[in-house]
């Protein structure tokens, strides 16, 4: 993929699609002219930017210090509530949370756009005023492995330039005190004060290098024993002494960190890479630091079964399921006559499963139900207006279980039933605790579902199906609200809601289990793949997730009755 800049065009260079591309330039005061980004949460744990034009709309209604902001206007269903940070889908209520950040500013549409940097300075630079150096916490670290790097490195060249009184004759040296090891005592004494201010930015902590002071340098030095050993002199456990204090202070100051695995082990290779990698980055004055990865927690500590114990409220601790066929002697014409009404004006708008006008017949053009294709009916609870043939037909390539879901608005009419393979849910308490849940104990969830030969409901009858992962092992917190999901996740169990036969959205294999739209928590110590804890807005989620479904608490007393 190329985009010349002077044609302003995006040319691919496969299929050759040539396509306009521009430039734009912000306020000052807009939240690409101050480096302000909004992001909110994605389900793998991660963040993701909005859209310019939406970051540029939250960050209005913020500086007007609104308790909120509706983002409808603008074409999105979603509210920004300010005092939780959390971001509401309007349609299904479910929560995640957003972040304001500052980053690098955009172009803007007035003023002078900022200097871009010359590391190392250009030799002009050289015979100018000396000015003070940049004082923040990534200047001072690079100009800690410059000291450690020896005569010669190149200056760094100031980010605030401003007049300044000419530099102080240099101080004397301090009187010899005990000899540190060569490569450990200068490098660490350089980075020590760096690390002790956490991120405050204080000039004296470090001395700015100036190339005047390296030109000045007696010959020899370099190779005396009390001068600065340069980056070829530091072994492996320098190097990695050196990247670990470094990334210290990054994390102090608040800058984003990389992992990188075996940042400490034991091979001669990474290490040392990873040191070397460090010390580059630092150097190119890139806000990035390398540190070891946090660890996958799947599963808890060891459980004995004299630890496991039931759920009080939850009889048994085990349910299965079976094929269950759809309830025969109703056609689908009796079952819809009890969700419709007929219309005999019908409104001039279009039918949103044919697309054609309620006022004409039905466009519908695969097997004919024995419906009239002009008949028009509209349903009780939500007024969506349909062709009958349209809803016929419908129900009859769904699951034929006496329920109706309406294509517009998702209203559920009756008791919506899934496809689920069978299979076995088990459930108990287990003694340890959920990160972000330590008042209370866990509700372990075992599903098992064995491959086996898809039936008529399935999407290829009579084809052999797989099922990965199982046992899956999901967790809930042995709270109040999270016995009152588990309760609904029972019911979802028993209307074969969990999981169904597709192609799944990880691997892309087809014909095998996958998740049903009700996601649940397979992590048990960690939340490396957003499918873990802590996850604040997870329940709420979860319960608007079977809400969608046709389950609520309702559901529990039909199930009772």
């Amino acid at each position: 993929m190329a985009a010349p800049g002077q044609g302003h065009e995006q040319v691919d260079g496969c299929s050759g699609t040539i396509r306009p591309v521009r430039r734009s330039y912000y306020d000052p005061s807009s939240a690409p002219g101050k480096g302000v980004v909004w992001e909110w949460e994605n389900d793998s744990g991660t963040w993701t930017p909005y859209d310019m034009d939406v970051g540029i709309t939250i960050q209005r209604a913020y500086e007007k210090q609104h308790p909120w902001v509706d983002l409808s206007a603008i074409g999105f269903c979603y509210v920004i509530d300010f005092a939780t940070m959390g971001q509401i889908n309007r349609q299904t209520q479910r929560k995640r949370r957003v972040r304001r950040r500052l980053d690098m500013v955009y172009p803007l549409v007035s003023g002078t756009l900022p200097k871009s940097q010359s590391w190392p300075a250009s030799p002009g630079a050289a015979a100018a005023p000396p000015v003070p150096a940049c004082t923040c916490p990534q200047c001072l670290l690079v100009m800690s492995v410059k000291a450690a790097a020896g005569p010669g490195t190149s200056t760094l060249q100031p980010r605030k330039a401003a007049p300044a009184p000419p530099a102080a004759p240099k101080p004397p040296l301090p009187a010899a005190g005990p000899k540190a090891p060569d490569g450990v005592a200068v490098a660490r004494g350089s980075l020590k004060p760096l690390a002790a201010q956490g991120g405050r930015r204080q000039a004296a902590s470090t001395p700015a290098l100036s190339s005047a002071g390296a030109s000045s340098s007696p010959p020899g030095v370099g190779s005396s024993k009390g001068s600065r050993p340069s980056l070829g002199t530091l072994n492996r456990s320098h190097l990695q002494r050196l990247a670990i204090a470094q990334s210290r202070v990054l994390i102090a100051s608040g800058v984003p960190t990389v992992p990188v695995k075996n940042l400490t082990g034991s091979s001669p290779v990474n290490p040392a890479l990873a040191g070397i990698t460090g010390i580059l980055m630092s150097a190119a004055g890139l806000p990035v630091c390398l540190t070891r990865p946090p660890k996958l927690v799947l599963h808890p500590p060891p459980v004995s079964k004299s630890e496991i114990q039931s759920i009080p409220g939850i009889s048994h601790s085990c349910r299965k399921t079976t094929k269950k066929q759809a309830k025969k002697g109703k056609t689908p014409e009796e079952v819809l006559k009890k969700y419709l009404q007929k219309v005999r004006h019908p409104p001039d708008e279009d039918c949103t499963i044919c697309m054609e006008r309620l006022s004409a017949p039905s466009g519908y053009k695969g097997p004919q139900p024995a419906v009239k294709p002009d008949l028009v009916g509209k349903l009780v609870k939500c007024s969506h207006v349909f062709h009958l043939h349209c809803l016929v037909a419908m129900y009859n390539n769904g699951n034929k279980d006496g329920s109706l879901q309406c294509p517009t608005c998702k209203t559920i009419y009756g008791v919506k039933t899934g496809t689920q393979p069978p299979g076995k849910m088990e459930y108990h308490i287990i003694p340890h605790a959920l990160p972000g849940h330590a008042d209370c104990k866990t509700i372990r969830i075992i599903y098992n579902i064995p491959p086996g030969v898809q039936g008529p409901e399935h999407p290829n009858p009579g084809k052999s199906f797989t099922a990965r992962g199982f046992p899956r092992h999901c967790y809930l917190p042995d709270s109040e609200k999270g016995r009152k999901v588990l309760k609904l996740l029972l019911v979802a169990w028993d209307r074969r809601l969990i999981f169904a036969i597709g192609t799944s959205s990880t691997t892309g294999e087809s014909d095998t289990v996958i998740w049903n739209e009700i996601h649940h928590k397979t992590e048990f110590g960690s939340n490396l793949t957003g499918h873990g804890y802590p996850d604040i807005n997870y329940l709420d989620n979860v319960l608007a997730e079977l809400a969608a479904q046709g389950i609520t608490e309702e559901s529990l007393a039909q199930e009772k009755d």
